[in-house]
């Protein structure tokens, strides 16, 4: 049971770069032989190039060698093709799984089958010189890609740091690096904004928190949705476990969470329930302080539980819904 969740994460869950014109005076005019030679010099670098041939070690400790960018790109996770978009590599991405919807551009892509198990046949008619395996791919179907000659990188975040990281190595990979360092620098600095919001709740202040992403399952520490928690200067009443846990309904009566965080759109398959009103609904969790005092939020499950570039959208979410007094 706790490794088909695992694998349901990537499909349950979810940098404006803004230019500005520059006015400057009038410049006297130049000698006709001013002019050419300007015209002539170089004009000087200003982008970060990436120099190939480039060999990268992926989450498996395995090294893959790109000869040159690539040019035809396969992601088999949703959240790594919200990096490739965020980089802006739309044309050179010819194939993502079936679960992929964000921006609206993935959806018009080639699928490729699911994130565990990708369509072998699908990927290889794409003639990809780049596969993109996320945190869902099993490691044996990423040896069976690779032993089909295709560079697979797999990755597999447990932190925001370990998804910055991914952000910056793709953008390496495909020599859009200047474009993977902006980004991660907008995320540094949503982190550092929550941080700064949340910076003089005293310790024996912090409110204590239950998230429950999937019905019956919560997280531990060791995952970056439990450091979002912290980050939002709160504590996470699952932390005294690691990973994915089915959860224990009298230790959360015990534990009294002071707010319950839960993932919009969550329908039980058994029950036909939404978890929303599973949560509101369980027996004796009327006596819960987060539920007596209506301190129960949803979260977008895209933004909270994806390993992408929005993931820090997820932590302001997270935060506001925590503290709505410190983070606007």
């Amino acid at each position: 049971m706790k490794r088909l969740w695992k694998m349901s994460i990537p499909f349950l869950v979810a940098v404006s770069l803004v230019g500005c014109g520059n006015n400057q005076p009038a410049q006297p005019a130049q000698p006709a032989a001013q002019e050419q030679a300007a015209a002539q010099k170089p004009a000087e670098a200003t982008t970060k190039e990436t120099v190939y041939p480039l060999t990268v070690t992926d989450a498996t400790g395995k090294d893959v060698t790109f000869p040159k960018a690539p040019e035809r790109i396969v992601s088999t996770s949703p959240a790594e093709t919200e990096i490739l978009f965020a980089l802006g590599l739309d044309d050179r991405i010819v194939g993502v799984s079936d679960y992929d919807d964000y921006p609206d551009a993935a959806k018009s892509k080639p699928k490729v089958g699911g994130v565990v198990k990708p369509n072998e046949e699908a990927i290889l008619s794409q003639s990809p010189d780049f596969v993109i395996g996320g945190i869902s791919m099993e490691k044996p179907v990423a040896e069976k890609l690779k032993s089909l000659g295709m560079p697979v990188y797999v990755t597999q975040p447990k932190k925001l740091d370990d998804i910055m990281g991914n952000i910056l190595a793709m953008g390496k990979i495909t020599n859009k690096q200047e474009q993977a360092e902006k980004l991660v620098a907008q995320m540094k600095d949503d982190i550092a904004r929550v941080q700064d919001a949340v910076k003089n709740v005293k310790p024996e202040d912090r409110k204590k928190v239950y998230l429950e992403f999937s019905p019956g399952w919560t997280v531990g520490k060791g995952e970056f949705m439990d450091e979002l928690i912290s980050l939002a200067g709160a504590t996470n009443i699952a932390s005294d476990t690691v990973g994915w846990n089915p959860i224990s309904v009298e230790k959360i009566v015990k534990d009294d969470p002071d707010v319950i965080l839960y993932a919009n759109g969550i329908t039980d398959e058994k029950t036909g329930k939404q978890l929303e009103d599973i949560i509101k609904n369980r027996s004796g969790w009327d006596k819960i302080k987060a539920i007596r005092e209506s301190q129960i939020y949803g979260m977008d499950q895209n933004t909270l539980s994806r390993p992408g570039p929005r993931i820090t959208q997820g932590l302001k979410e997270v935060a506001k819904a925590i503290y709505p007094d410190l983070v606007k």
